[in-house]
């Protein structure tokens, strides 16, 4: 096993570790740890929430999710020797629930989480039809997760960091500062927001008191959306075995990484949609000396994936098109068109008896695969499920026999303002 150099202690809370990470972005952060290119090590990370969501049947937790204080992420890291310009090379080359621990009260610890937002608290993908709160949990058996809450359904989980990144620069951050905020301008009073702007309160900063402190929290951009350093991709295909080539803003680059997932479907649609937990990363490191500029990648990252996803032979895929639940057209709307595509799989679920919150669960958790279809073909963009057959343990493709119908069981646990 490689040296842990984030080592996190699991009956502590995130703020009371020996190592204190931080949850916004900014280049003032300091570094905790430092590593030289070439190294291997481990890095232990909480769940995204730091412990705030239960093993049980109830929703409240969820519901009343503190967003305020996410993500908890470990790092930064300082990488000896880069400078802006560079590509930071990181290989993933183990990431799992955390070691040792099969069962305890921590996501992480033989089981995880996945949750729907109340809209009034962040929202998701499918906010308007789904606008409570509601829970999963998901016990891990080995690879395999299964829940308590959607029964019939077993899948091998494709365990990956929902976030990873460097640090901005000062001038890379104030961009994200002002782009956004005038995008919330637009609609100052939008229930969810269309942004989340800089928030002093809770904000974690690997140690900064006073008067560095109030400055770098007023500034600090939320750790939410994925942006140029990476960030909150949630590429459930970032896995074991996959290389990412970060740009590099700062000196050091100052790598974080939290937010992981024993599973996720394809665009972690109900926000809270992958399989929560805390874990473990083991990484290596490196340098391409002014990568940047060699390369042209200059405000993204990329990255070759891994090779140890499940092999599914069989899919049931379901197509949407840019046109909304009333009949409206809309010129090339992917994100609606995925949308549709999406409602037209959970109706067809429900089908089987599962009911719609149930459905819904079961895309943003499995390994679904979503895809952009035909984006060319005006006025439709045309966006694509798809849905391995074998999760399941009843035949879920239609026949002249009819829908098989499961119990539900229990259900998804819901709660409500």
């Amino acid at each position: 096993m490689p040296d842990v150099v984030f080592p996190l202690d699991s009956s502590k809370k995130f703020t009371d570790q020996k190592y204190l990470g931080h949850n916004r972005w900014h280049p003032d952060i300091p570094t905790q740890v430092t590593v030289r290119p070439g190294d291997s090590f481990r890095v232990h990370c909480r769940e995204w929430f730091d412990g705030a969501i239960h093993n049980d049947d109830f929703a409240d937790d969820v519901r009343d999710a503190p967003l305020s204080t996410v993500h908890v992420l470990s790092g930064p890291i300082a990488v000896e020797g880069a400078e802006p310009g560079d590509l930071l090379i990181v290989d993933i080359l183990d990431v799992g629930p955390i070691p040792q621990e099969d069962s305890g009260p921590l996501a992480g610890q033989g089981w995880g989480y996945t949750g729907i937002f109340a809209t009034r608290n962040g929202g998701g993908f499918l906010t308007e039809q789904f606008p409570d709160a509601y829970k999963v949990i998901w016990d891990f058996s080995g690879q395999t997760a299964t829940s308590r809450h959607v029964p019939g359904v077993s899948f091998t989980g494709i365990v990956h960091p929902g976030l990873m990144g460097t640090a901005p620069s000062a001038d890379l951050l104030a961009r994200w500062n002002r782009r956004e905020q005038a995008l919330i301008d637009t609609d100052p009073d939008r229930v969810p927001p269309l942004a989340l702007p800089p928030l002093p309160q809770d904000a974690v900063l690997g140690g900064l008191e006073g008067a560095e402190y109030d400055r770098v929290a007023g500034e600090a951009a939320r750790t939410a959306p994925p942006r140029e350093n990476g960030g909150n991709q949630d590429i459930k295909n970032l896995t074991k075995g996959s290389r990412v080539f970060y740009p590099v803003f700062v000196p050091g680059a100052k790598l974080s990484m939290g937010d992981l997932h024993f599973s996720q479907g394809d665009g972690e649609i109900t926000f809270c949609g992958a399989i929560e937990m805390g874990g473990f990363m083991d990484l290596h490191v490196d340098l391409i000396k002014g990568g940047m500029e060699t390369y042209g990648v200059r405000e993204n990252a990329i990255f070759m994936p891994g090779n140890v996803d499940p092999r599914y032979e069989r899919w049931l895929a379901f197509s949407g098109t840019s046109v909304t639940l009333d009949d409206e057209q809309r010129y090339l709307d992917s994100h609606l068109s995925y949308q549709r595509a999406c409602l037209h799989a959970i109706d067809y679920l429900t089908r089987f008896g599962y009911t719609p919150e149930q459905a819904y669960m079961i895309l943003g958790a499995a390994p679904i695969e979503g895809r952009l279809s035909g984006v060319v073909d005006i006025p439709n963009s045309c966006s694509t499920v798809y849905i391995p057959t074998a999760i399941f343990d009843f035949p879920v493709t239609p026949s002249a026999s009819g829908p098989a119908r499961i119990d539900p069981g229990m259900g998804v646990p819901k709660s409500s303002f």
